[in-house]
């Protein structure tokens, strides 16, 4: 589906492993006082004042995306975003990152340059450096590995395990519409291999695939809470599912949770998509996952800072872990939440 706009074939052998880490890597600068020494040792050198936060995704072809629809600057700017997110999720701030990358004899040197042009924009557009990673062969497609490092002071880390009883739940932007493009995406997939003459029609769904594509990773959220004076209780990012979120708040916090259907952040786009797909709406948003927002919980005495902000939403409140975890819809039932985000391992 994606056409190859760059008909240039260079073989990778042809430049070596370190001629093409040469090569993809000439450009990228350096943006933050923290990187002493980044791409050009046997190892990069970083110097952190506060706690270094550390995290690391893996992305694999067949498994987490599918180049028949997926550009291959998108996948390489997405592999930063998942990662990012990862590090605003402990309220710090991204500072570096290494990137790893195993390639099969199918992809040429121009394929790997447009995935480095995504990492770059990627970097660039966030204030991380890339001071590092791998090059190797794959016998099995595309292996995308990067690790992220970020730093905050002791104080303002939060972790998944701080929520309290009464403490209220807020998401930041929408949920569902990464899950509803990637449908879109699948749907076109589909007819263009009964029809590959057929030229797909996609405008009306550019929101929902531009979040499944090219996610942005909340940066904006530990700032704007900081401006705001709220210190979250616990954190972590919507990847798997909002469910599966909520759960693991709840287990590492030893707290139950109450979850309100008329509270969940919808795009007016999802709910129309969710209806041209015959799918249930809560069902996405609770378990359609690569949203890559924030899920995090306050004290109540946090509520008027925050009630009237466009980028919040309060969707439930903290209970006593004997509460158990539970969904109230529209209709007053309550029912137990259970985990049924995106599990890789899965067929």
């Amino acid at each position: 589906m994606i056409e190859d706009k760059n008909p240039l074939r260079t073989p990778v052998e042809q430049l070596g492993e370190f001629g093409l880490i040469d090569h993809i890597t000439k450009s990228f600068e350096i943006q933050n006082t923290s990187t002493v020494k980044a791409i050009g040792d046997d190892a990069a050198v970083v110097k952190f004042e506060n706690h270094t936060v550390v995290t690391t995704d893996m992305l694999v072809e067949g498994i987490h995306f599918d180049l028949s629809y997926v550009p291959l600057k998108h996948l390489g700017y997405k592999s930063i975003m998942v990662n990012l997110s990862d590090v605003y999720a402990m309220n710090a701030v991204a500072t570096q990152v290494t990137v790893s990358i195993a390639i099969s004899n199918r992809f040429p040197v121009e394929a790997v340059e447009e995935l480095y042009e995504g990492i770059q924009l990627a970097c660039s557009n966030y204030g991380v450096d890339l001071i590092g990673g791998d090059t190797t062969a794959s016998t099995s497609g595309l292996i995308i590995s990067v690790t992220a490092l970020g730093e905050q002071v002791k104080d303002k880390i939060v972790y998944r395990s701080g929520a309290k009883d009464t403490d209220l739940l807020v998401v930041s932007g929408d949920v569902g519409a990464a899950y509803m493009g990637l449908q879109i995406l699948e749907r076109e997939k589909a007819v263009f291999k009964a029809n590959p003459n057929s030229q797909p029609d996609i405008e009306a769904y550019s929101y929902l695939i531009e979040r499944q594509l090219k996610p942005e990773a909340r940066r904006d959220i530990p700032k704007l809470l900081e401006e705001l004076d709220v210190q979250p209780t616990s954190m972590i990012d919507v990847s798997d599912g909002l469910s599966s979120e909520i759960i693991h708040l709840c287990k590492q916090s030893g707290v139950g949770m109450k979850l309100y259907e008329d509270k969940l952040p919808l795009d007016p786009t999802v709910i129309s998509s969710c209806e041209e797909f015959n799918l249930d709406s809560t069902t996405v948003a609770l378990s359609g996952g690569e949203d890559y927002e924030l899920l995090f919980t306050i004290k109540q005495e946090d509520f008027p800072k925050i009630k009237a902000n466009p980028s919040l939403s309060i969707i439930g409140h903290v209970l006593p872990q004997s509460d158990g975890i539970h969904l109230v819809t529209r209709g007053g039932e309550q029912i137990a939440i259970k985990a049924m985000g995106w599990n890789s391992f899965e067929n």
